[in-house]
């Protein structure tokens, strides 16, 4: 048969859509020619696969080639595909049989020698091929990863004449395995001395997966918060932690196997761009708010970032996605990270302290704030002060704080009440959830329109603040909302308006 057709993926994004490569051999002189928007290194591909199938001693047919990669209009780019077009041309020209690819799906790249080389985005493909009930062949670069997906089975093969010998029932290629994982130990939260405010803050935006703005001088402990957020958190669930793995996949930066199943904590510069933070670039690829996806994202020095970095995070912050639209390819990337951010009150960093050392002025102040939009910092549910503490709260033989293992019972807790009542976390609510589970009393209804006033908040931040008063309710184990727990709910919100004055810092 002159015909044959092999099944592999392309990688777009996080995604990876399957591609049939259709091979057709015909008569006329020597040629071969591959079609389907094929970007340079595949269109290379034509030398690799010669090289590598001569030396894995098959015969190269001397007839013209087409190859076609179905769909026409979906750009293919690496060198992913050699291993099914080499295949697909030994099965053309009858040097394996055909039957013997069906259920098969193949992903890798060629040397000349026949060697199989890893390429990225295999644990999307392997994900894709479980769903479609096919086989998945990779090499061993690619095993460990591809072995996360436990819904399809992955083989792996070194060479090109491995891959042909096991086709024809000559050998059995070993399953793929995943390399074990590495236990999860962050950082304890009983290493932050005092900031008995900023501790409960931390477990209300881990219960309600709400976002978190810090506030305060140098030195007072602001990033040592920041970092403890993941060691309180619910352990992902394996798709969760799978969709996070996709996407550092996808990604530059590769995947961590030994430490996949835990949530990622992000801390890129106050330098990045807004494509470093979002995903872009002639090939689209993720993100710092994806690559947190399912985690945590730390801005520090927040004013110190720029402008259109921070309002690129607008959208985001609301959906939970990223859409990146060039030329010739849009991407949607998955972005429902936890945001942390820190910053100082002003420019010199002690507005407000009692030790009188700022040197600021209430303009100096108030500019430096505007650096922060207010569409942004009312995205932002939680603001909490984090004071310089006395040189007696620091001592280390000082009593410790509570443990992260006793905040993260009280944080699942409060999450699994969630899920039982809207299948997601508080700070996800939508407007008609809000309506139905964050109900008041006419009192407590009057007391926040009171609030709203006189902080000048908008709509939305008094949705968020409903959204918070629930999480509070549900850490204390409250079905309906009491007025406890409205005002310490208000009281998160009191940075947004502070007009830049010292008594606001």
């Amino acid at each position: 048969m002159s015909l044959a057709i092999v099944h592999s993926r392309a990688r777009v994004g996080v995604r990876a859509p399957e591609v049939r490569v259709e091979v057709h051999l015909a008569g006329g002189l020597p040629a071969m020619s591959i079609v389907g928007l094929p970007e340079a290194a595949v269109r290379e591909a034509k030398d690799r696969v010669r090289a590598a199938i001569q030396c894995a001693q098959f015969e190269f047919p001397a007839r013209r080639i087409t190859i076609n990669l179905a769909p026409a209009d979906l750009p293919k780019d690496g060198g992913r595909f050699d291993l099914a077009i080499a295949l697909g041309i030994l099965a053309a020209s009858g040097q394996l049989p055909c039957e013997a690819l069906d259920g098969w799906e193949f992903l890798g790249e060629l040397a000349l020698t026949g060697e199989i080389r890893a390429v990225d985005g295999v644990l999307a493909a392997a994900l894709a091929a479980g769903s479609c009930q096919r086989r998945l062949l990779v090499s061993p670069g690619n095993g460990a990863e591809a072995a996360l997906a436990t819904s399809v089975e992955v083989r792996t093969a070194r060479t090109l004449l491995e891959v042909c010998a096991a086709l024809e029932a000559r050998k059995t290629l070993p399953l793929a395995q995943a390399q074990p994982g590495v236990a999860a130990t962050p950082p304890d939260l009983a290493d932050v001395r005092g900031q008995t405010q900023a501790r409960r803050a931390l477990e209300i935006a881990a219960a309600g997966n709400h976002h978190l703005l810090l506030v305060g001088p140098p030195g007072s402990g602001k990033t040592l918060l920041a970092s403890r957020l993941c060691g309180i958190l619910p352990e992902p669930s394996e798709a969760e932690a799978l969709e996070t793995a996709s996407i550092a996949s996808a990604s530059s930066r590769g995947l961590d196997l030994a430490r996949w199943r835990q949530r990622p904590f992000r801390n890129p510069h106050h330098t990045a761009s807004a494509v470093a933070l979002v995903g872009g670039g002639a090939d689209p690829r993720p993100g710092e708010i994806s690559l947190a996806h399912h985690g945590v994202l730390f801005l520090d020095e927040l004013p110190e970032w720029s402008r259109h970095a921070l309002e690129v995070l607008r959208e985001p912050l609301e959906s939970g996605s990223v859409s990146i639209s060039r030329a010739a390819r849009h991407c949607d990337f998955p972005a429902r990270f936890q945001l942390v951010a820190a910053m100082n009150p002003c420019p010199c960093g002690w507005a407000g302290d009692p030790s009188g050392r700022c040197l600021c002025n209430d303009e100096a102040i108030r500019r430096y704030r505007a650096r922060i939009s207010g569409p942004l910092l009312e995205r932002i549910d939680l603001h909490v002060e984090v004071p310089r503490l006395p040189p007696t709260q620091l001592r280390t033989d000082g009593p410790s704080g509570e443990t992260s293992a006793s905040v993260r019972v009280r944080v699942i807790a409060a999450r699994n009440r969630q899920l039982a009542r809207s299948d997601h976390a508080n700070a996800q609510l939508d407007q008609s959830q809000t309506n139905a589970f964050c109900r008041l009393t006419a009192r407590d209804s009057a007391l926040l329109e009171r609030a709203v006033d006189a902080l000048q908040l908008s709509a939305r931040s008094l949705h968020r603040i409903l959204r918070v008063a629930r999480t509070i309710a549900d850490l204390a184990g409250s079905e309906a909302i009491d007025t406890p727990h409205l005002t310490e709910a208000i009281g998160y919100r009191k940075l947004e308006r502070g007009s830049g004055s010292r008594q606001a810092a």
